[in-house]
């Protein structure tokens, strides 16, 4: 089992310097890897005899001629434009196998990191050593045993991190209490309803810092249209190609000061959906979720803010391995299941259930029902059924989330399809 543990490092001036560096020279090597391999590939296609770009044949280029055009790379650990090429090959095997879109070019200042291979560096309690460095602080010690595999150093707002990926036999988690079988239904108002009528409001972060993100990014703005004027450019012209703004010290305190209001934000939103799917998984063993639409809901203006607020994707991500780490069952419903428009006492399906209504009452037997408390007790029936075996040929329980579903984009990073099939199946883990 590969099993990543991110932690905070506490590097000093020099230490952050050669972090920047390096991270500098991961993404000049993942950009000049990416322009040959599309120039190579066009040459390839011109005349078959030429060789087909890869990764390795990139590697030993880039280490032929790097002493003599990049000397500069030699001052960070030889790792850094390695692993990052390395990288390349792999998201260019996801784009061929159709689970990523096409490699893009990266830019300076965003998701900056550096990877390095287990036999660059040594991790010593709370001390991690780097090649060139020597050894770094880092503010926890790991807390998983066995092999360990890599390491990525990552910037986030003005912080540095280390990923540390190990592979290990034990399980870090001990068995679900197994409190019985659960429905979760997701949404707006609530970021989750239960079966049991528990409602779990989430934190919103987004929208509750959305006027000190307004104000912060104005101020930057303000800053920009400053460096335009002294270019003699107008303060709304459009930047030509080619020119760089002069960077003022005020525009470095603004941009740090929002980077780590948006790093705030993801953190609280994190924070909540961790408890709250540690806690589900620790409670049930079996859980009922629907697999929502993330991409087609976001077309929504009027929602699309405060759905991505919720970040339900992410919520099925964490709650899926948790749920394997315990020995638990995710049991994932058709998108088209009718869990809000289906009675949950009689089983008739309403026509029509705009999102607007909050609450109904079934014409057939008189029930009243709350929308999503009822929307959660029809994904527990799913999960009762799943573990009686029996079959539903009005529900397919997706075993992988084939393209486009939950994600919110058309292709995404995910486990190879497996056949689907009219009964229900489960996820396990």
């Amino acid at each position: 089992m590969l099993i990543a543990h991110k932690i905070r490092l506490d590097p000093n001036n020099v230490q952050a310097t050669y972090f920047a560096r390096a991270s500098g020279t991961a993404r000049f090597a993942y950009n000049w890897a990416l322009a040959e391999w599309q120039h190579q590939y066009e040459a390839w296609k011109q005349d078959n005899r030429q060789p087909k770009p890869s990764q390795m044949a990139l590697r030993r280029q880039l280490n032929a001629l790097k002493r003599e055009q990049f000397p500069w790379m030699l001052e960070v650990t030889k790792n850094a434009p390695q692993m990052a090429i390395i990288q390349l090959g792999d998201a260019f095997k996801y784009f061929w196998a159709g689970r990523a879109n096409y490699p893009k070019f990266r830019k300076k200042g965003v998701h900056d990191r550096f990877s390095l291979s287990n036999d660059q560096f040594s991790v010593k309690g709370s001390r991690i050593r780097i090649p060139n460095l020597g050894w770094v602080r880092m503010r926890e010690s790991l807390r998983f045993t066995g092999k360990i595999m890599s390491a990525t150093v990552s910037h986030v707002a003005d912080k540095w991190f280390v990923s540390i990926t190990v592979d290990t036999e034990e399980s870090p988690t001990r068995s679900a209490e197994n409190q019985g079988v659960v429905g979760v239904d997701l949404g707006v108002l609530a970021l989750a309803t239960l079966s049991t009528g528990e409602k779990i409001v989430g934190p919103k972060p987004h929208k509750a810092l959305l006027k000190r993100q307004k104000r912060l990014s104005h101020s930057l703005s303000r800053k920009h249209k400053a460096a335009k004027v002294k270019l003699g450019l107008g303060a709304n012209a459009p930047i030509p190609k080619g020119v760089r703004l002069p960077v003022s010290e005020n525009a470095k305190k603004a941009r740090a000061k929002l980077s780590r209001l948006h790093a705030r934000i993801a953190n609280i939103r994190q924070d909540a959906l961790h408890k709250l799917t540690s806690d589900l998984t620790r409670r049930f063993h079996t859980i009922g979720i629907e697999n929502l639409n993330v991409r087609g809901m976001l077309k929504n203006r009027r929602l699309a803010r405060s759905i991505a607020d919720m970040s339900f994707f992410e919520f099925r991500r964490q709650l899926e391995y948790k749920a394997g780490r315990r020995g638990g069952i995710v049991v994932v419903a058709d998108r088209w299941f009718p869990s809000s428009k289906t009675c949950s006492v009689c089983g008739t399906i309403q026509e029509k259930m705009p999102l607007a209504v909050r609450q109904w009452t079934c014409p057939d037997c008189g029930a009243i029902h709350d929308r999503d408390v009822n929307a959660a007790r029809n994904l527990l029936a799913l999960g009762l059924a799943t573990l009686s075996g029996s079959t539903a040929s009005s529900v397919v329980c997706e075993a992988c989330g084939e393209e486009g579903t939950g994600s919110g984009r058309k292709t995404g990073v995910k486990p190879a399809s497996m056949k689907q099939e009219s009964s229900s199946k489960a996820i396990y883990g």
